[in-house]
């Protein structure tokens, strides 16, 4: 999966899956095994290994630990973002009066970075790390065998663990859509995007989702032309129409072919490229690309583990079936990450590892049980301007509410830096300053909301952010604005009479 063998991957892989490792001799019994080594299960294996309390820990990775977020998610993609930025800021550089003159982008190095950087941040998750931390780790491909035991199968033996408790943190994989022609033309998904080493002249992204708006910019900018084909009718389509709305009216700025309701019917291979025949709502069309990223949802992990067996559930989407404790249906055996949840976000993971540790080992001496629907969870897509969003978006409330919305066009530091794109948007319980969501775009968005979780998290109002004193200027300035429009909405008219009328006996 790791291509090319250079330097940088070869120091890579043996971190995350040395050629020469043997796993160890099996334990008597283990109290947890963790089978999934990416950001949930090295968590969970972590931080039980951490409690000093002498536990048993195993970990099982059939692949490379670090899972989709070191290898093939959030750091390559993200190191790919950051040369693209570089460019779309040398683009605009004439309107600040400097003159960038031609760009020339070495794609090539763009992609060896990439490889460096995840390199580098690869120690955190090596094999070697955890065997440090006191952690059994086994390369192979986990069965269940019975309610507390399973087989590991890998290419030198098969070998069989006993445990009292295990978590499941497979994880997902990017979905094969059925297109006519698609398997035989070949295609990309996050999987394979980062072995390239040199940039498609011609590039189609299938699904406007995050991965696919973030990743149709990023190689827009680095030198591609992009079409982007979404099946529905809004890119983003779980993010608030407005911020949407704006992500899509800034990738066309750029430059990228955006086909909303639109199907791909059949994809052939042709002397002048992959030719690929969509159905759009003003009719048929055919485009020519050098080569096909498809970003159109993901699927969990699951068929090799032998789940059936031992009576745990699962659901073609969903993943595997867990309750609020993200216990699945044998209590003994837990689940984190992606393979059961709608978050499929690394901190989600993260979070829900810390939930998985403490109901395991501390609840059964009475402590109360952590609970996943408990989290505030925000996220951010990745796009220039970023989207952030946490808690309801407007349609999603049960009970009545308000919205303040600031636009960073009347925010000083958004100005000066010529970031004036986007707002911030506050939705509230009505007649009161409770937060019950936000949606942030601009420039620096992913980094703004965590003021706004902060407060949702310890039921801070937005009243009382207003007496929060932001730096001048500053863009997260945009959130103090909110709160200060939100004080004003308190002044009735009653009240201003009476300022009025005082104002007067003051002079």
């Amino acid at each position: 999966m790791l291509n090319p063998l250079d330097s940088y991957n070869q120091s890579l892989i043996a971190r995350v899956h040395p050629p020469d490792w043997v796993n160890p001799i099996p334990q008597d019994q283990y109290d947890l095994i963790v089978i999934g080594a990416g950001t949930a299960g090295l968590v969970i294996a972590a931080g039980s290994a951490g409690l000093g309390i002498g536990l048993k820990i195993a970990l099982i990775e059939k692949n490379y630990m670090g899972g989709d977020c070191l290898n093939v998610g959030c750091v390559p993609s993200k190191t790919m973002i950051r040369s693209a930025r570089v460019v779309n800021e040398l683009k605009k550089a004439a309107n600040l009066g400097v003159i960038a003159g031609d760009i020339t982008i070495d794609f090539a190095t763009v992609m060896e970075r990439l490889r460096k950087v995840r390199s580098e941040i690869s120690e955190a998750d090596s094999a070697q790390r955890f065997k440090n931390l006191g952690v059994d780790v086994f390369f192979g491909e986990a069965q269940f065998t019975s309610r507390h035991t399973l087989r590991i199968v890998n290419s030198d033996d098969n070998t069989n663990l006993t445990f009292k408790k295990a978590a499941i943190a497979t994880g997902t994989r990017a979905i094969s859509p059925k297109i006519n022609g698609l398997a035989a033309a070949g295609y990309l998904t996050n999987e394979s995007v980062f072995n390239l080493t040199e940039c498609p002249k011609r590039l189609l992204v299938v699904g406007g989702g995050p991965i696919g708006c973030e990743l149709a910019q990023t190689f827009q900018h680095l030198g591609s032309q992009v079409t982007l084909v979404h099946k529905n009718s809004q890119i983003l389509n779980k993010e608030d129409p407005d911020a949407a709305s704006i992500i899509r009216s800034q990738l066309t700025q750029d430059g990228i072919d955006i086909w909303t309701n639109t199907e791909i019917l059949d994809i052939e291979v042709t002397s002048d490229g992959k030719k690929v025949q969509i159905k759009t709502p003003d009719g048929l069309r055919s485009i020519v690309v050098d080569e096909i990223l498809v970003g159109a949802g993901r699927q969990a992990n699951i068929e090799s583990l032998n789940l059936d067996a031992i009576g745990i559930a699962t659901h073609p989407h969903k993943g595997i079936l867990v309750n609020d404790f993200l216990q699945t249906a044998q209590p003994h055996i837990y689940a984190a990450g992606d393979v059961c949840m709608d978050w499929k976000f690394t901190h989600a993971a993260d979070f829900a590892a810390r939930i998985v540790i403490k109901n395991a080992f501390f609840s059964p001496f009475g402590l109360a049980k952590s609970k996943l629907s408990n989290l505030v969870m925000p996220w951010v897509t990745y796009t220039h301007p970023e989207v952030a969003h946490v808690g309801l978006y407007e349609h999603q409330a049960t009970v009545s509410t308000t919205t303040i919305t600031i636009s960073m066009n009347t925010v000083d530091r958004a100005i000066t830096d010529d970031e004036t794109q986007g707002f911030v948007k506050l939705l509230l319980r009505a007649g009161s300053d409770e937060i019950l969501g936000a949606t942030i775009v601009s420039a620096h968005a992913g980094e703004m909301i965590s003021e706004v979780t902060t407060a949702m998290v310890n039921k801070i109002g937005l009243g009382k952010l207003a007496s929060v004193i932001h730096p001048y200027p500053t863009q997260a300035d945009a959130i103090r604005k909110a709160a200060d429009a939100y004080r004003k909405t308190l002044l009735s008219d009653r009240t201003r009479s009476l300022l009025k009328l005082l104002s007067k006996f003051a002079h």
